[in-house]
């Protein structure tokens, strides 16, 4: 099992997981000493080149695994049309990051209603060794049609959590797993409790092949509750 957060780049770690006088380029490295894993958040907003790809490849340790987040341009502004040339590209950039490249997210628009015919041929643009989760958030997705087309490619149902509550079906549509928590129902917000922690650890007991990411940021709750996750599924 690899557990990260949701990103790196966030100002307001410094003092967390960053020393306060630790110059911003050397954060990847500093976060690659820590955790095994990252979702690249940046791909979503503006996708990167291959070479920065390559630099972040470069600048994390041997057996690192970084999980790249599919550009909105092909999630929310084609809303998963015409993806041929949207994926190739994102796979072209990728590939920078030879292998230390994890699964691919496409996070859906909450206001995309379900789409499986559209689905199926976007995944059918993917690589047939690149693992993809997605995750959907419309109710309308959660329907055997969708559960058949993420079984038929092999690709994940994105578990996510918010306020301690499940969004989504947990399907097991492949033979590995995708979770992400979103904001935790403990204070200091958007912080998880143990209690939330462990029943997801119970959830995932046996699942040795598991991407795990907190995409609570704010105040450095991610790294904390990413760290906390690691000791209950670890017996640490």
């Amino acid at each position: 099992m690899l557990i990260g957060t949701s990103g790196w780049q966030y100002a307001d770690w410094r003092g967390v997981l960053y020393p306060p006088g630790l110059p911003q380029r050397r954060w990847l490295q500093r976060y690659g000493d820590v955790f095994a894993t990252v979702e690249n958040n940046n791909a979503f907003y503006r996708l990167p080149g291959r070479e920065t790809f390559e630099s972040w490849r470069a600048n994390t340790p041997p057996g690192f695994v970084m999980a790249v987040k599919a550009s909105r341009y092909l999630t929310h502004m084609k809303r998963l049309n015409e993806p041929a040339e949207p994926v190739a590209r994102l796979m072209d950039a990728a590939a920078g990051l030879g292998g230390k490249l994890g699964p691919v997210l496409l996070q859906l628009p909450p206001t995309l209603r379900a789409e499986p015919g559209r689905l199926d041929a976007c995944l059918r643009r993917f690589p047939g060794d690149v693992r993809v989760a997605v995750e959907p958030r419309h109710p309308s997705w959660w329907t055997d049609e969708t559960r058949g087309v993420l079984e038929r490619h092999g690709a994940a149902l994105c578990w996510t959590d918010r306020l301690g509550r499940s969004q989504t079906p947990l399907w097991r549509t492949t033979g590995w797993l995708y979770l992400r928590f979103h904001e935790g129902p403990a204070e200091p917000w958007p912080d998880y409790d143990d209690e939330t922690l462990r029943s997801w650890a119970d959830e995932l007991a046996g699942s040795a092949d598991a991407y795990v990411y907190f995409n609570n940021d704010p105040g450095g709750a991610a790294v904390r509750n990413a760290l906390r996750f690691t000791e209950l599924t670890t017996g640490g």
